[in-house]
């Protein structure tokens, strides 16, 4: 008769063995493995903060940045759009504009920007002094240069808008005067004062249908405000060089260059605080991981003394790095979603629009950050001899 003894006691070290065991047998031991991980982020939540804190950082902005580099362009565009005209058609000296040149140009443009006709003329007052006055478009004008100060526009026939320093040769205090062209006299209203810095504040502003029943004068200049890339500007521009040949159209350098600098300073600087971040991010998780190397190199001996295979230890780091990528990914997310939608705010006074397509990239890349930080302390683990580490040597 054989006498049995009592049933073995199943510890932590039976189950590391058996874990192994079912490793080296392609079973897999999920539980285990979800346990050990909650464990060391409990024990060393610390670090696992300052980890975790930096991927959602370099998360955050990544996804702000993507969604800014979309609608970057878009906005500096509107931006710029409220300095004025980017492109100039000017009739060729002693040639008119053509009758269809506005139909033209809108018909060039497609929707996609405004043209504002000009006429000029140089009247006289009731007292002899010379003023430019110009007829146009107060509703495509207001649209065109919104940055002009303007106390009051124009709402009926007969009523204009004076310059600052036109104001001073006109003298309207009682708010009406007069002007004369070529024999032909008009009498006119002040509807307000236009205030720039610059040419408009010596000009006298009426409307474009007044202008050509006083003076007969048709209009010679035409200003565009293209809205796209530098290249849809410049297709536009070579668009109305062949449609108007009797016309001189150029572009306004600075409008369009400086749009161009700041766009392409705007896209690199966003690109490289992304690099930096995710950068410092990567360092920050590489110490964080390496640390864990350094504190756990007993349990890992324990680990591989109890037959874990080597793959197994370097499945489950790599395990936790890649749950601090997903983890950091998915906060990040959400925080860079808001980030991105007050700097429009701010900025350019309109939201930026959220894009739930950027999450697959800003998850891949962080869980791809994290398993490269990870690389190193795998290399380190390598290295753990049991029979050393558990003498103490």
């Amino acid at each position: 008769m054989s006498v049995q003894g009592p049933p073995p006691i199943r510890t932590e070290a039976n189950a590391l063995n058996t874990n192994g065991a079912q490793q080296r047998s392609g079973s897999p031991h999920q539980s285990m493995l979800l346990r050990m991980l909650f464990r060391s982020a409990v024990r060393r939540r610390g670090r696992v903060v300052t980890a975790l804190s930096a991927m959602v950082v370099a998360a955050a902005v990544t996804t702000a940045v993507l969604n800014l580099y979309a609608d970057v362009q878009a906005k500096l565009g509107t931006e710029f759009r409220s300095y004025g005209a980017n492109i100039i058609v000017v009739a060729k000296e002693g040639m008119p504009l053509p009758a269809d040149a506005l139909q033209v140009v809108e018909s060039a443009l497609e929707g996609r920007g405004i043209a504002v006709p000009f006429a000029y003329v140089v009247a006289r007052t009731s007292d002899g002094h010379s003023v430019v006055v110009a007829g146009t478009d107060f509703d495509r004008i207001r649209r065109l240069d919104r940055w002009w100060k303007v106390s009051a526009w124009p709402a009926t026939s007969g009523e204009v808008l004076v310059g600052r320093r036109a104001a001073a040769v006109v003298n309207p205090q009682s708010g009406h005067f007069e002007l004369s062209f070529q024999g032909h006299a008009i009498k006119l209203t002040s509807a307000g004062f236009l205030e720039t810095g610059a040419g408009e504040d010596s000009r006298i502003y009426m409307p474009l249908g007044d202008f050509v029943k006083w003076t007969g004068v048709q209009p010679s200049t035409i200003e565009v405000a293209a809205t796209g890339s530098t290249k849809e500007i410049s297709a536009v521009l070579r668009k109305l060089e062949d449609a108007l040949p009797t016309a001189d159209v150029r572009p306004v350098r600075q409008i369009v260059e400086g749009e161009a600098n700041v766009l392409n300073k705007t896209r690199a600087t966003l690109l490289a605080a992304s690099v930096l971040i995710i950068l410092t991010a990567a360092l920050c998780v590489l110490a964080t991981l390496t640390g864990w190397v350094f504190d756990r190199r007993r349990d890992f001996a324990i680990m591989k003394a109890l037959g874990a295979s080597q793959r197994l230890i370097n499945g489950f780091f790599a395990t936790q790095a890649a749950a601090m990528g997903v983890a950091g990914a998915l906060l990040g997310f959400a925080v860079g979603i808001g980030v991105a939608s007050w700097i429009g705010r701010v900025n350019f006074h309109a939201p930026v629009t959220p894009r739930f397509v950027v999450l697959p990239l800003v998850l891949a890349g962080s869980v791809v950050v994290a398993l490269l930080a990870a690389v190193l302390p795998i290399g380190l683990l390598r290295r753990v001899q049991p029979a050393n580490i558990l003498r103490g040597e």
